[in-house]
């Protein structure tokens, strides 16, 4: 979570803004890209996909500056949520898979590669089938490593509330996965 000076720094960029600094607005794209980069990937399992969110949502951002009342990292987050949502409404989730990422895999032979790579896509095609808030609350506390009060501010909802999501989103998981795998 932000610290205090993070916050007024924030306000000190917004007001730069609001007076005609246009190109202040880059020390908020740098400064908030990387997190929110990692949640629109995290939601919608494509770096493309996510990139263009980001982007759209830095143009929204700009364009409604002056609307931020309170915490812009938390504004800002809620934009970015908005449209993975609105992007996860208009796939088609079958088509839904994470890339594959270019670490190398650790195993010895082609088989254990192959069975790695179909866990995944079972794993990925189960995250995919869930509600948007349970996978949204799944990735920002399992995929990003948020704390339930960090992640209980940037989406204006109670820690209780977020427990629950996240707990029922393990379940939702385990019952998919237990299906494909009894």
């Amino acid at each position: 979570m932000p610290s205090d000076e993070t916050l007024d720094a924030d306000q000190a960029v917004i007001d730069r803004v609001l007076a005609g600094d246009r190109n202040a607005f880059g020390i908020l794209i740098e400064r908030y890209s990387d997190p929110l980069y990692r949640h629109a990937y995290g939601m919608t399992g494509s770096a493309d996909v996510a990139e263009d969110i980001l982007q759209v949502s830095f143009i929204k951002a700009y364009h409604h500056l002056a609307e931020v009342r309170g915490r812009f990292d938390a504004w800002v987050f809620r934009i970015v949520a908005n449209g993975c949502k609105d992007w996860l409404k208009n796939i088609r989730r079958t088509h839904l898979s994470y890339e594959e990422d270019d670490q190398p895999s650790g195993f010895e032979t082609p088989e254990e590669e192959l069975d790695r790579g179909e866990l995944r896509r079972d794993l990925d095609g189960a995250l995919g089938a869930l509600p948007d808030s349970l996978r949204e609350a799944f990735v920002m506390k399992h995929v990003e490593g948020r704390s339930y009060e960090e992640m209980a501010v940037l989406l204006d909802a109670t820690v209780g509330a977020l427990k629950m999501r996240v707990h029922r989103a393990r379940e939702a998981l385990q019952k998919l996965l237990e299906e494909r795998y009894a």
